[in-house]
Order: structure tokens, then C-alpha cells, then sequence
């Protein structure tokens, strides 16, 4: 046992060993000969910043054990696949022939081309590792494409398209010699409706995101390049993320259930598809900062779910230096943090074993020869916009799946008397500061629309909305606009086009005009929450354009939910678009829909409230003013369209809600379980404690337990795409609701299916769908009794109903 860490872990953090935070001095000195005496001194220096100069910060002591220990780090070695066996043998070989210094070298940022890289050891060939953003493209480089979010990726409900995705990410990357990509995103999963980076992640339903996050991790992997799914975990909120002046970050609270059905959930699809590294989160949880969390880090990823790669922090994330390293935390970036010169130091005394050192390099090393970067490797080609260099042009064909995404991601919420799709139009009015680019996007290379240093706080950008700020933001090579979008398709027909991007209230009624198109948006980046899901300036623009003109169409590019009931009952208003963040390819994506040479398919990845007070307590981040910020998850497993199924609140648009220009049939669903199929009666409550955990979680998890069929059926009049979703009803125990009346737990998106053609859908429901985190055995339970089971095009318009019984 290591009773040295576990005392270490035991005093508050001014005063940890190898701690350095901002306004403390802490020395900590043991004396552990023969597991005997234990010698601590700490000292403590009054805190400046924290309320007047001389008050000191509030004992942390009475929050210990909230987050329960877990030590000592585990061992990976490669046991998942012969894959990673392969490169574990590899990766052991050249760690044993590293010293100490060496192996702390490799666990910390350097200086470098890359917003992250890693120690180089010369002698042993091992170079610099280089760390690029972002989750949607690499950020501020030239000849690199601009993809669309995450949020838009997961509106399409095409696993195929998430994958696809994945890949061409992964080749951009590839081409520039990144070693490791930083992303995709599951953290947050979205619980705050005004979260500020929800517009990265993959929506707020574990399922979606976790099909998402796992075909994305596959894509990018099998370019070669490393992903890094992220945060890890529960960084649910912008508020108060960082330790700052004001106190600790907040601590998000949640209990071992929600934890595990929410939003651990997506990252076990992840896992499963190999996944190299996970990038641990800037806030507390359950009092233990993320990235030293060893419930998190050692319990539940590397014991769990047998993560084999390496856990990166946040950059600047960690917050101490023994803790942290014997937590589970392997690389720190993008300096040395507390590690470096004291990392050696504290493994040469003890506090960090060499066992735990050698772990960590064989961690970061063991994922570079799994995906076989030892040889052929790209140099690495990332420079800043001042570097005078050659080009590396790594955008290859991928503007075309840009634009198919983007496409595919666009939800049609209304449509009057068949408004759209377009019908030739030859007179078209154009409105709004979205329709056209920002007239000054690049005040900040590295962040189309600008950086953290000017749109903190913003609602909307002013210009057309592609992509979101933060470091998940792009660098489009190009921004095809709706307005030019529009004009080149106007002018090829002949048409008349009028416009005013600037007006609140345009003055000029144009009475011979097809339609009138109002673009709006909701904008939101990383640093800041949003603080309201409506601006009144885009709502008085809309009805100020439908108060003349009696076809209004309105796009809407939001960074998330954005609420539309000041005006989207009002008689004018005939078609309204969720356009999402499409990407470099936004207007053309947009006129393929509104012409019909797509028929849309996008269904929504949240639901739409009838006001923003609907969400309840999840509508804003949590606002703490104590040192010890907080934010208690008590909603435990309801979160958006459960809460609202389980509130008994109506939406204004349910989450998988969306549009065709056709209509769709569902019809003869079937049940089944596979022990029925395969004469199989060993269904067994839990997986078999026998058989070894890999990565991703026992392997039982992803065993199929159950299979529905239906049939689904173009009963329109033109050719179309359906998304057929499966919801599941997990029996409660002991007569309690305790949980969901239903869940996704399946999707296909089915087309293009031409009118009248008919086709089988199937959804097959592995242990893990059918499953509920039983908190005393620590384990995945199947729950004995009906499972009810419906299949329909959204979370409420469910056509069809029946049940298995285990």
C-alpha cells in the first residue's frame, strides 16, 4: 500500500506535496523508513485574491472522501487485442530502456510548433509528439477544411456520415503530421440547456452521442492519428471551470447511477473502438479535481472499462503533482505543470513508485505503435500564419462531405401547404446578418469570427454562423454563404434578388416576391455560458420581415437549442430551418434543401422548448459564490426530453423531431430475444465475473440481447430519406419510478427510399441498452421483467409499441 500517497491525498491542496498554487507556498517533507513513522509538516501562507488580502482560503478537509479513493493506478498491458498486445510488447521493450529522467521527459509539454507536444529522447528515436485542435478541423492552419460541429454532425443520425467523418478528420491530421487529434467530444453531454460548448459534443442523449463518439474515434483512427474523445468528466458548465481568485472550480456533483447511465456512457463506444488517449476535464467532481480524480481515472476508466491508452489533462488542468500522478494522470500539458524535475524527484523518494512512472511512458507510447506512427510518419506541418511556408494542402475531396453533412444536418421544423421545397422561385428577398459573412471574420487568425479576446459573452455573430468559439472553433478555407448560395442559384434561373443584411426592420415591401428568407442566429463558445436561448433583436427581425411578406422563411444557425415562440405561430411565417453549424459549405448545403435536391432528413439532437422556464433548473449554469462552488446533479438520470417526458411538459419541437418533404409508413414490428433465436436460457442478470474486462467495458456489454424489426414504407410522393428511432422502457424495481419512461436506444437513417418503396429496418440491442447500473454490485444489471419498446420518427410520435420480456 502506499501510505505516502494516500497521506498526501489526505492534506488540503495548498499543502500537497509538489503543489505550486497561485498565492500559496506549501512544503510538505515525509520520512517513510520502514513503513513505520510518518513525519508531515505543512505550511500555509495567506491567500491574496481571495476576498480581502489577508483572508485565508476555508479548509477543504470536510470534503474528502466525496469522490471515493481509488488506488493504486492500474497497470494496462495490451490483454484488449492482439492490436494492442503488438504494441505494448513494443512499447515495454523501449521504456525499459529509458532512465527516470527520460521517462518524465515524455510526460509533459514542451515548447513546439503544436498547440501540445511531448519530450523527445534522441537516443532512442522517440520524437516529439504533436497535440493539434480541434474536435471539427485543425484551427488556424491554411489549406485545412472546416467540417461542420459536432451538435450538426449528430443531427444527421447517419452513423455511416459520423464515420466518414471520423476519416476525412483523420486524414486532414494525418496530413500535417498531428500525431494526436483533440477530440471528438461527449463532455459535456449537454445537461445545460445555455451550456457554452454543447455546440461540440454530440448532442445530450448518451446513446446518440455515444454512436457518434464511437464512429468518429474509429475514423480518425483509422487515418492513423490518435484521437483524444474529451472531457472526462462531467464538465457540464462554463462557469467557474478553472480555479480562479473566486475559489475552487465548481465540483459537479452527481450520483453513481447518472454518472454511469449519462455520461460515462458515450465514452465506453469510444473505448470499444480503440481509442488511444482521453483527455481528462478542468472542473471537480464530486470535490476531486477531474484530472486527479482517481475514482475516475483509476476506478472506473482504467479498472472498469480497461482503458490501455494514456490520459492527458486539460491544458493547465492539473492541479497538483503527486496527487495527480498517482491518480491516474499520465501526460500534463502543455508545460511541465507540477511535474518535470519534481516528477523525478518524487519518484526517486518514493511518493511516486517507478512502477507508476514506467506506466505512464508505456501508456503514451503503447497508442503511437498501435496505430503504427514509429515509421513513415508525416513530418509535422503546422505553422502560424506569420511563418512564411509552402503550402500543405491537406483538403483533398472532403468540401463534398461537407456539404453532404451539412445537408444532412439541417432540420425542417415547419412547412406550410408545401412552401418548400423551392419551385423555381424568380423573385426572393434576402434578410438578416446571417445570410452573408462577417465583414472583419479575422481579427484573430486561429478563430473564424474572432477569439476569446472579443466574443466572450456575444449572443450572435455578425455574420453568417459556420462554426462556434473557443478552441473547438475552425479556419475555413472559404465560407460559401447562404446569400451567395442563393444568388447563384437565382441568377442561373433568371431571378430577381433583394436584400438587406443590416436593417431590424427593413423598410421596402416587396409585394411581387416569392418568399422573403430571414437569417438569424445563436452563437456560444467555450469560456462562457450562454445567457439567454432567444436574442430580441433576430426575434423583432423576423417579425418585423413577416409583418410584410406573406411567406416568411426563417433559417435559424444556432450553437444550440434556440427558442422560437416569439414568432413561430405567426400566419406568415410558412418554413422554418434549424440550420445548425453546417461548415465551409453552409449555403450550399442550404439551397440543396430548400430547392429539394436533398430531401431533408435532420432530426433534432435536443429538444425545443415552448419557453426557456421549461428547462427548469437545467436552464442555466450554477452560480456559486462560495470558495467550494458547487452544482448538485439531483436530476440524477432526467435530463432534456426525459425530464420533459417525466415533467409532463409539452415542447415546442421534441427532441428527434424533423421534417420531410415526404411522409413515411411504420409498420409490423417484431420482437425478439436472442436466447430465443439461439436456444440460449444462460441470460444471466450480470456479465460473467470471469471473463476479463477490455477496453470499453466487459465484453458481455456489447453482446445482442434483443432484436426489433419493422417495416418502413415511402408513402409520399417523392423520394426520401426517414430516420427510424427506437426508444426503450427499462423496467423500474420495487414498484419506484426510478427510471426514464423511455430511452433511445437505437437509429437508421433509411434511404433515400423511393414513393411506395418499402424496406426492413433492424435494430439490434446489445446487454449494455437493456441494462441499468446496479450501485451495489458495481456492475451493468439487467433487470428481470417487460421491457416496452416503441419505434418512431421522434421522441414523441412513436408509431409503434411492443415488449420483450427477460
Amino acid at each position: 500500500m502506499d501510505y505516502l500517497s494516500q497521506l498526501n491525498d489526505l492534506l488540503p491542496t495548498s499543502s500537497r506535496l509538489l503543489s505550486n498554487s497561485p498565492g500559496f507556498l506549501g512544503q510538505l517533507a515525509f520520512s517513510l523508513k520502514d513503513a513505520v513513522t510518518i513525519l508531515c509538516a505543512a505550511v500555509s501562507i495567506p491567500m491574496t485574491g481571495f476576498g480581502s488580502p489577508n483572508k485565508e482560503a476555508p479548509s477543504e478537509v470536510p470534503f474528502y472522501g466525496r469522490s471515493p479513493p481509488v488506488y493504486p493506478s492500474p497497470i494496462a498491458n495490451g490483454t484488449t487485442s492482439e492490436q494492442w498486445a503488438a504494441a505494448y510488447e513494443q512499447a515495454r521493450a523501449l521504456v525499459a530502456q529509458m532512465t527516470v529522467e527520460e521517462m518524465v521527459n515524455i510526460t509533459h509539454g514542451w515548447p513546439g510548433p503544436c498547440v501540445g507536444n511531448t519530450g523527445e529522447v534522441p537516443r532512442l528515436n522517440i520524437p516529439s509528439l504533436c497535440f493539434y485542435d480541434g474536435p471539427d478541423g485543425l484551427r488556424g492552419q491554411e489549406f485545412v477544411s472546416a467540417f461542420p460541429a459536432g451538435i450538426h454532425v449528430a443531427a444527421t443520425f447517419d452513423k455511416d456520415l459520423m464515420h466518414s467523418y471520423g476519416r476525412a478528420l483523420g486524414d486532414e491530421f494525418y496530413g500535417r503530421g498531428v500525431n494526436i487529434a483533440l477530440g471528438p467530444v461527449a463532455g459535456p453531454l449537454g445537461r445545460i440547456a445555455r451550456g457554452g460548448r454543447n455546440w461540440e459534443g454530440l448532442s445530450n442523449d448518451p446513446y446518440l452521442a455515444g454512436v457518434g463518439l464511437g464512429a468518429i474515434t474509429r475514423g480518425i483512427q483509422e487515418a492513423g492519428v490518435i484521437a483524444t474523445p474529451k472531457h472526462w468528466l462531467l464538465n457540464e458548465q462554463e462557469f467557474r471551470r478553472r480555479w480562479s481568485s473566486e475559489g475552487d472550480a465548481i465540483s459537479s456533483n452527481v450520483d453513481d447511477r447518472a454518472l454511469h447511465e449519462l455520461y460515462v456512457f458515450p465514452f465506453m463506444d469510444a473505448l470499444r473502438e480503440g481509442a488511444g488517449a482521453i483527455m481528462c476535464s478542468y472542473q471537480r467532481a464530486n470535490h476531486s479535481y477531474a484530472c486527479q480524480n482517481s475514482k475516475l481515472l483509476n476506478g472506473i476508466l482504467k479498472t472498469e472499462l480497461g482503458f490501455e491508452g494514456f490520459v492527458v489533462s486539460d491544458w493547465d488542468g492539473q492541479m497538483s503533482g503527486v496527487a495527480s500522478a498517482n491518480a491516474g494522470l499520465d501526460l500534463v500539458m502543455p508545460n511541465a505543470g507540477f511535474w518535470g524535475v519534481k516528477l523525478s524527484q518524487a519518484v526517486n523518494n518514493g511518493s511516486v513508485t517507478e512502477e507508476r512512472i514506467t506506466d505512464m511512458a508505456t501508456r503514451i507510447l503503447a497508442p503511437w505503435f498501435y496505430l503504427h506512427q514509429e515509421t513513415g510518419y508525416p513530418p509535422t506541418a503546422i505553422f502560424s500564419s506569420e511563418e512564411k511556408h509552402a503550402p500543405v494542402d491537406v483538403q483533398a475531396e472532403h468540401a463534398e462531405l461537407i456539404k453532404e453533412i451539412g445537408a444532412a444536418g439541417i432540420v425542417l421544423v415547419k412547412n406550410v401547404n408545401g412552401t418548400l421545397p423551392f419551385k423555381k422561385p424568380r423573385f426572393l428577398c434576402i434578410y438578416g446578418y446571417d445570410a452573408t459573412v462577417k465583414a472583419v471574420p479575422w481579427t484573430n487568425p486561429d478563430r473564424y469570427g474572432g477569439g476569446y479576446e472579443v466574443n466572450w459573452g456575444w449572443d450572435i455573430l455578425n455574420g453568417t454562423l459556420v462554426t462556434a468559439g473557443g478552441s473547438g472553433s475552425t479556419t475555413p478555407p472559404y465560407v460559401i454563404s447562404p446569400f451567395q448560395a442563393l444568388q447563384e442559384r437565382v441568377s442561373k434561373d433568371r431571378g430577381v434578388l433583394r436584400w438587406d443584411f443590416y436593417s431590424e426592420d427593413p423598410e421596402t415591401p416587396y409585394v411581387n416576391t416569392d418568399a422573403c428568407l430571414v437569417f438569424i442566429n445563436a452563437y456560444a463558445g467555450e469560456s462562457f455560458d450562454r445567457t439567454t436561448l432567444a436574442d430580441e433583436f433576430s426575434d423583432r427581425l423576423v417579425l418585423n420581415v413577416a409583418a410584410k411578406c406573406a411567406s416568411t422563411i426563417v433559417v435559424v444557425h444556432s450553437a444550440g437549442i434556440r427558442t422560437v415562440d416569439a414568432w413561430i405561430n405567426h400566419p406568415n411565417i410558412t418554413a422554418v430551418l434549424f440550420a445548425g453549424l453546417p461548415g465551409q459549405e453552409s449555403g450550399n448545403s442550404l439551397v440543396s434543401i430548400l430547392y429539394g435536391d436533398v430531401n431533408p432528413s435532420g432530426r433534432l439532437p435536443y429538444t425545443v422548448a415552448k419557453k426557456q422556464s421549461d428547462y427548469g433548473a437545467l436552464l442555466n449554469s450554477t452560480i456559486s459564490s462560495g470558495y467550494f462552488a458547487e452544482d448538485n446533479f439531483v436530476e440524477g438520470l432526467y435530463i432534456d426530453y426525459r425530464a420533459f417526458d417525466k415533467d409532463g411538459i409539452k415542447p415546442r419541437f421534441e427532441f428527434g423531431f424533423g421534417l420531410s418533404y415526404t411522409t413515411f409508413a411504420y409498420d409490423g414490428l417484431s420482437t425478439s430475444l436472442m436466447s430465443t433465436i439461439t436456444g440460449d436460457s444462460t441470460l444471466t442478470e450480470f456479465p460473467n465475473p470471469d471473463v476479463p474486462i477490455v477496453q470499453g467495458g466487459h465484453p458481455e456489454l456489447w453482446n445482442i440481447v434483443a432484436v426489433v424489426h419493422c417495416t418502413l414504407t415511402n408513402s409520399g410522393n417523392r423520394e426520401g430519406s426517414e430516420v427510424a428511432q427506437l426508444y426503450v422502457g427499462i423496467p423500474s424495481e420495487d414498484g419506484e419510478a426510478d427510471t426514464p419512461v423511455r430511452q433511445l436506444r437505437g437509429f437508421s437513417r433509411v434511404g433515400p427510399l423511393a414513393p411506395g418503396e418499402k424496406r426492413t429496418v433492424v435494430f439490434e440491442l446489445t446487454r449494455r441498452d437493456l441494462s441499468a447500473w446496479d450501485v451495489v454490485a458495481q456492475q451493468w444489471r439487467l433487470r428481470r421483467g417487460e421491457y416496452k419498446v416503441w419505434v418512431g420518427a421522434s421522441s414523441r410520435d412513436l408509431r409503434l409499441d411492443g415488449s420483450v420480456v427477460i
